[in-house]
């Protein structure tokens, strides 16, 4: 991996960040890459901020599949994938089921084979200098019933 010249803020927070991690766990487990969607992440910025002055992790209840994430510090929307990432290690892909006591949904979004579209944002939060982050995909996935790939 080449070096990039980025402003701090802007280290793991690319339209190229998302794509490159989000390509790599999919690439993991043999699903084609996910392409940006200009629209897609309009739509995440508006509801990122519309969550800065509280940064509660609330689903926006829009027309795409979605992951959210918060952290403080420098937590980057790459930091956010690979905390969705992490969640491979409970994930069963034989029976399509997560490990009893923990949360697997963000992960088969990552790598759900039907969503091939996807927007993401960041923005820091008023109310305690924290980092919420959205990645919107299209279609959906996390479909009952049915495997991520």
């Amino acid at each position: 991996m080449g070096l990039r010249s980025k402003t701090p803020n802007n280290a793991q927070n690319s339209q190229q960040d998302y794509l490159d991690t989000h390509n790599a766990a999919r690439a993991e487990v043999g699903v084609a890459n996910i392409i940006w969607n200009a629209t897609m992440a309009a739509y995440a910025q508006n509801y990122a901020n519309q969550r800065k002055a509280d940064c509660n992790l609330v689903n926006s209840g829009g027309p795409y599949g979605e992951n959210l994430a918060k952290g403080s510090g420098t937590f980057s929307g790459t930091a956010a994938v690979n905390l969705w990432v992490a969640q491979k290690a409970y994930y069963d892909y034989a029976t399509n089921t997560c490990a009893g006591g923990h949360v697997c949904g963000h992960y088969t979004q990552v790598v759900w084979s039907n969503s091939n579209q996807l927007g993401c944002a960041r923005v820091q939060c008023t109310n305690n200098s924290w980092w919420f982050v959205i990645c919107s995909y299209y279609s959906s996935g996390n479909i009952n019933g049915q495997s991520p790939y």
